[in-house]
């Protein structure tokens, strides 16, 4: 009788982790875009 209770750790690193092939491109583009803005601003 032993009952199999596999329960799912809800680890906050492996939250993350899942999100940074999408997260890391965005952030890239956005700062890219945002250094482009400040430099023509200066300009």
């Amino acid at each position: 009788m032993s009952a199999h209770n596999e329960q799912t750790s809800n680890d906050p690193v492996e939250a993350v982790v899942k999100h940074i092939p999408v997260v890391i491109p965005v952030v890239g583009a956005l700062l890219i875009f945002l250094l482009a803005f400040i430099a023509v601003f200066m300009a």
